[in-house]
């Protein structure tokens, strides 16, 4: 086997996996969008802190379509030798890499803008939907029982919400789980925000998620390189 097919082999069994990893992601996540209580039940402890801020059942589906894109250009572009096949999934994985990129420079210098703008996102849902979704409400209260948190900024941030006005109480955890909630008790708790609270964990474990972003970077140029090697050679044959 020469040099070429053994890359092209490659190549076709990597986007193989992809293509199958983004046929599963989009199972569980229509999955999680027909019926977020059982997976909240299940995986709750992993995944609460994602599903405070975006609905997972969403998010795996256009994660999902997007790998099963990835894949498929890059499975039967190399394949079937498909020159344009091919510059397509360089670009994508090339428009996909800058994006992390961005979100990443974004995250590291704007981190208040994130909060401002996650503050205005949230904050008005937890006011509204705390104590009235079956769902929205377990999250939350896996989240900040896990987390150890109270509301995204802190318990004010159930000031104004429905469920304030009708039980005149706050969440538990924003008393450390004592009893009755109320203002004197949750301001003397005074228990970190979840955004400041997730935002520490992360930064505590600063080397694996540096490692895994590092991880991901290496394979999208590693997938680039090989998918430019075999285009340039297309044209040598």
């Amino acid at each position: 086997m020469g040099c070429f097919t053994f890359i092209k082999v490659m190549m076709i069994l990597f986007n193989l996996a992809i293509f199958l990893s983004g046929g599963t992601l989009m199972g569980v996540g229509i999955w999680v969008a027909v019926d977020d209580q059982s997976f909240v039940k299940i995986f709750g402890t992993v995944s609460s802190s994602l599903l405070q801020v975006v609905h997972v059942g969403y998010f795996l589906i256009a994660i999902g379509a997007i790998l099963l894109v990835i894949g498929f250009l890059g499975c039967y572009g190399a394949q079937k030798e498909s020159k344009c096949l091919l510059i397509m999934f360089f670009s994508v994985v090339l428009i996909i890499f800058i994006a992390e990129i961005a979100a990443a420079v974004v995250a590291l210098v704007y981190t208040g803008f994130a909060e401002t703008l996650l503050t205005a996102v949230v904050t008005p849902l937890l006011q509204e939907k705390y104590g009235q979704e079956e769902s929205f409400t377990l999250v939350w209260n896996t989240t900040m029982k896990e987390v150890k948190c109270c509301g995204l900024n802190n318990y004010t941030d159930f000031t104004n919400s429905t469920w304030y006005k009708e039980h005149g109480v706050y969440p538990d955890a924003c008393c450390n789980f004592k009893e009755p909630c109320n203002a004197t008790l949750a301001a003397k708790a005074n228990v970190t925000g979840c955004f400041d609270q997730i935002l520490e964990e992360i930064k505590t474990n600063a080397g694996v998620v540096g490692g895994v972003a590092a991880g991901i970077a290496a394979l999208e140029i590693a997938a680039m390189a090989v998918s430019m090697y075999i285009y340039c050679r297309l044209d040598q044959k």
